[in-house]
Formats: C-alpha cells, sequence, structure tokens
C-alpha cells in the first residue's frame, strides 16, 4: 500500500499534566514569642496588602519604646549644650565627639524599640485570601507558629513537565489550554513564562511554568489540570508514520517509482499522531510505500495500492 506526499498545515499538540499554585502563597507567622491580644481577619477572607491581619501584646515594647526616646530627649539635649560648649572652647572635641556618639547610640535604640513595637503588629504582605486561622486570642505564639495562610490566586501558575524531544517547539510566550476534572466543561487559557534552565538527565523531560489568569476566582493552589499546548501551525510535506523506516540512526522511506520501490533516506522534523513531517529528502507528489516495509528491498517490483493522506 502506498500514500502521496502531501503539503498541508501542521502543528505539534502536545498534553501533559501539572499542578496548579498560586501567583503568591506564604504562611503567616510572628517574628516574636507573644500573646495574641487581637485578631482583624476572618477565615477566606479577601485582604489588601499592609492590612493589619493579628495584634500581639505591645504592652512592654510601648514601655521599651518610651524609655529609649526619653533617653534620646536627654542626649539630644546634652549634644546641642555641647556644640554650645565647643564654640566657647569650655570643652574639648573629644568630648563633643563623646556627646554626639551618645546621641547616634540612642537614635540606634529607638529605630530598634519601634521594630519591636512594629513587630506586634502583623500585616498582610501582599493582596490574597486568608486561610484557615490557627490561633485564638490569648494564644501564646513563637517565632514559626503558623497563623494562617495567605494566597494570591489572581493568576495561577501551571507547573508541568514535557519530553525533551519537544523542546524546538517551547518558547515564552506559547499559548497553552488546561483543564480539570474539578471545573468540567472549562478551558482555562494561558501561556508558557519560564522554561527550566536544565534538562532532567532521569526524565529527559523538561520543567515547564505558564500563568493563567483567574479573574473569577474558580482556580485554586494545588489543582491537578491537564495542560494542552501547540506549536505554530505552517505548511509542511507531511507522510504516514508507517512509511518511516528508521535503521541505525538513519531514516528511510520506500520511494514508488515505475513500479518499483527505491529506498531513499530522508530527514524528519515533527510528529503527530499518524503523521510525520518529511523536511528533506522527499517531494511533494511522490509516493511512499506504507505497508510491507521490512520485506521490501531496494529496487523491488511493487503493486500500487493507493491509501492517501487526507
Amino acid at each position: 500500500m502506498t500514500s502521496e506526499a502531501v503539503v498541508k498545515p501542521l502543528g505539534i499538540e502536545i498534553e501533559a499534566v501539572g499542578t496548579a499554585r498560586a501567583n503568591e502563597s506564604v504562611e503567616i507567622t510572628s517574628k516574636v514569642s507573644n500573646v495574641v491580644t487581637a485578631i482583624h481577619f476572618a477565615e477566606g477572607e479577601e485582604v489588601k496588602r499592609g492590612a493589619i491581619l493579628v495584634e500581639l501584646d505591645g504592652d512592654e515594647a510601648k514601655a521599651e519604646l518610651a524609655e529609649a526616646e526619653a533617653a534620646l530627649a536627654d542626649a539630644r539635649s546634652q549634644y546641642q549644650r555641647s556644640r554650645e560648649l565647643r564654640q566657647s572652647q569650655v570643652i574639648s572635641a573629644a568630648q563633643l565627639e563623646q556627646a554626639e556618639a551618645a546621641l547616634n547610640g540612642n537614635l540606634a535604640r529607638v529605630a530598634a524599640a519601634q521594630a519591636r513595637l512594629a513587630d506586634t503588629v502583623i500585616r498582610a504582605p501582599f493582596d490574597g485570601r486568608t486561610g484557615f486561622r490557627h490561633v485564638s486570642v490569648g494564644s501564646y505564639v513563637s517565632p514559626g507558629t503558623v497563623i494562617t495562610t495567605l494566597d494570591d490566586t489572581s493568576r495561577i501558575k501551571l507547573d508541568f513537565t514535557v519530553p525533551e524531544t519537544y523542546l524546538y517547539l517551547l518558547r515564552r510566550g506559547l499559548p497553552i489550554t488546561a483543564s480539570t476534572s474539578g471545573l468540567p466543561g472549562r478551558e482555562f487559557a494561558g501561556e508558557i513564562t519560564i522554561l527550566d534552565s536544565r534538562v532532567d538527565p532521569v526524565t529527559r523531560s523538561i520543567a515547564v511554568r505558564a500563568e493563567l489568569p483567574n479573574d473569577e476566582g474558580l482556580l485554586r493552589a494545588g489543582m491537578f489540570m491537564t495542560v494542552r499546548l501547540e506549536g505554530d501551525v505552517v505548511p509542511a510535506l507531511v507522510v504516514p508514520e508507517e512509511a518511516i523506516v528508521p535503521e541505525q540512526g538513519r531514516t528511510f522511506v520506500f520511494v514508488v517509482a515505475n513500479d518499483r520501490a527505491h529506498r531513499r533516506e530522508v530527514r524528519i522534523g515533527k510528529r503527530r499522531p499518524g503523521e510525520v513531517e518529511v523536511v528533506a529528502g522527499l517531494a511533494e507528489g511522490e509516493r511512499v510505500v506504507v505497508e510491507g516495509t521490512q520485506n521490501l528491498r531496494d529496487g523491488d517490483a511493487v503493486q500500487v495500492v493507493r491509501h492517501d493522506l487526507t
């Protein structure tokens, strides 16, 4: 059986599976060990960047700040007096430097006290949706204690892998469509944003990340999704996959001319189920053998039975 080499639009389609991730995701924790005095968020609530989520006991931090500010005021007064005395040559330059050093030291202590007080107020680092609350008013938290989670899912990052044989096809900006069994009948459009810098030597695949808009908020981090992508559709000379005869790293077809099969080396390109692109060694309209190639020899007589691609 033979088939004609024809030119037709060809775009490689790839299907993969991936995991959805939030655009930004963080566990909200405390920097200090302290007692929760107020909670300002509801579980599953959308919050803005900078919004106060939790307040901790700040009495001790406020007292430290007041003490540091009082010491600063005294140091600033001493420094001003020392400058005036230095202008009158009453004190030495070294004594003025000591007063300036004391002033700078107290400025630093005030800044440290302000930072400790700020640590008693926990704010949202970005716009997002809160998760479950793991503490209550009166809870004692320490660094590392998870108070809640915060996820920005306005855009979804979708991570998946593609065999290295399709590396030539991948590029930033390539459109993709994704679907999930949790939302039957829905498809989500996005595009590739990042390709990993290396191919996994074990699986011979490359990690790819795409981003999907999530304006409706339907997609959630952790979802298992099916990804489909297609390369640019261009005219290509194609033959049935069965016509290709691989041999020792080279590729051949049997071209039919004058009722005889002539073995010819070709170079192939893209593939899709049932079809292979031939980029060199074959011309449009030539007929190739698609069945019985195992028993053919170069120059064998053949009886042509047509089985053309549609």
